[in-house]
């Protein structure tokens, strides 16, 4: 039997999903590995531990289905990550994540200059020290020994790509989400290279998102882990946030993704190169003429996680925790949070931005600050789909994250947007996504059957509720920016 798998390359984990032609899960596995943080506003992984990851994902899935044949293995990776590698191919970083904030006071700086616009406009990323345009210019202007031993300027999934075909490619999704690409015309742009200080030479070559790679003989022969893989199809595929629209199905007229895990997003997939005059929403590549448009959230379910161990301390399973949240009214007795914990990307893009809990009084409860805190990362996926949705109209979410496993919490969504929310049965949509790709790449016909997910249907009533407290928590942001 033929199968394909889906690697996904995430912040917490990676995960190897394998499908069958039909498009039914045959085996999965995930590795966690954590996030590191040797500075204040550093947050950093070991390349070489998510490179073992990612082989031992694969050496697991060919174990589990030893009689198959797997036809490919596609990518799916998280966005904005930088390495810098020496001329030696030796690396001179850990791997800097999205999270990390040590080039936030660079890019506020920029960010109001006339250069900074031009830049947003030519590339599709706002100006935010998650961006790798960001990181760069702070090592040259901070650590400049350390920008100048470097040969390569790189990301995750180059890395990997490197480590398992000793060639420094990137796929037009990933970069496109570094803030130095051209998006209009998918190319690396003069101008932002001339900024930051580097080259051409010192960034990979581009390749579509359906470029193919085999493994090389000596990384098969034998009694390797990569063994089962030698005559595998291995496909760059795209970025995490676009092929979580692709597997979901969100790439209708119409619809709209909605992603809530350790951080959030909210995407639409367009035909064409959409920016905003205010730099508040993002476009990235998907595949061919196909473009996502959105905002990515710092604080999603991490907030709850955060809530939950730090600050309330409280010993009862995640679900138990969240489901107290269910017995307190909408709107949480007045109680409003602002769920700025790890700064913010869209839709203020605030690297300075803190949590606040607003009108506490005597009568509120534990369950008052869960609800509160569920409610808060709901209002600012609002936040961001409502600017969408100036954009293109929207008829139906498509919901997927870790918090889909609750059902309270993907019933606050629907009624917060006033929107149908659905969410597709298959859990791992990124990984589907790049498997589609990865058929795409090959010229597979796509004969999926996806079991039929469940929807959410608005409350009108609540709507309104969680209307004019949404008004309320965004005048409370305004009220104490300037205070962080």
């Amino acid at each position: 039997m033929d199968y394909y798998i889906g690697i996904d390359i995430g912040t917490s984990s990676t995960k190897a999903v394998a499908f069958n032609v039909s498009g039914e899960t045959l085996a999965q596995h995930a590795i966690h590995y954590p996030i590191l943080h040797p500075a204040e506003d550093r947050s950093e992984q070991e390349p070489a531990v998510i490179v073992a990851a990612v082989i031992s994902c694969l050496q697991y899935t060919a174990t589990q289905l030893p009689q198959h044949n797997p036809v490919l293995v596609s990518f799916s990776a998280a966005m904005h990550s930088l390495i810098l590698v020496d001329k030696y191919d030796t690396l001179l970083t850990d791997c800097i994540i999205w999270a990390d904030n040590r080039a936030s006071k660079l890019a506020v700086a920029l960010r109001e200059t006339t250069q900074g616009k031009s830049f947003y406009q030519l590339s599709g990323v706002p100006v935010h020290a998650m961006s790798p345009l960001c990181k760069i210019a702070w090592l040259k202007e901070n650590e400049p020994l350390l920008f100048n031993k470097a040969a390569k300027f790189i990301g995750i999934k180059e890395y990997i790509f490197y480590q398992l075909f000793g060639k420094y490619i990137i796929d037009t999704g990933i970069a496109s989400a570094t803030g130095l690409l051209n998006i209009h015309s998918l190319q690396w742009e003069d101008s932002i290279l001339a900024y930051t200080g580097i080259v051409h030479a010192q960034l990979s070559a581009i390749v579509p998102t359906t470029h193919i790679e085999y493994l090389p003989q000596e990384k098969v022969t034998g009694q390797t882990v990569l063994s089962a893989f030698k005559n595998t199809a291995f496909v760059i595929g795209s970025s995490d946030g676009a092929l979580a629209n692709l597997g979901s199905g969100a790439t209708i007229a119409g619809s709209m993704a909605v992603t809530i895990g350790t951080s959030g997003a909210v995407r639409v997939v367009t035909q064409q190169v959409i920016t905003d005059a205010d730099m508040r929403t993002f476009c990235y590549h998907l595949t061919g003429q196909r473009y996502i448009v959105g905002g990515a959230s710092n604080n999603g379910a991490v907030v709850i996680q955060w809530l939950k161990e730090n600050i309330l301390q409280n010993k009862n399973p995640f679900e138990t925790f969240l489901d107290s949240a269910a017995t307190i009214p909408a709107g949480c007795d007045g109680l409003l949070f602002l769920p700025y914990i790890l700064g913010e990307r869209a839709p203020i893009w605030n690297s300075t931005a803190k949590g606040v809990f607003f009108g506490l009084d005597a009568s509120h409860t534990t369950a008052h600050l869960v609800r509160a805190a569920m409610e808060a990362v709901v209002y600012n996926m609002y936040a961001i789909g409502k600017i969408l949705m100036e954009k293109k109209p929207v008829a139906v979410i498509y919901a997927n994250g870790g918090f889909t496993d609750n059902t309270f919490w993907i019933q606050l969504l629907a009624d917060m947007f006033a929107l149908p929310v659905y969410v597709p049965a298959v859990e791992e949509i990124s990984a589907l996504g790049a498997v589609i790709i990865g058929m795409q790449a090959l010229k597979i016909p796509n004969t999926f059957q996806q079991p039929t997910g469940k929807m959410y249907q608005p409350n009108v009533e609540k709507h309104a509720i969680y209307l004019a407290h949404f008004a309320k928590w965004q005048r409370l942001y305004e009220a104490v920016k300037s205070e962080f």
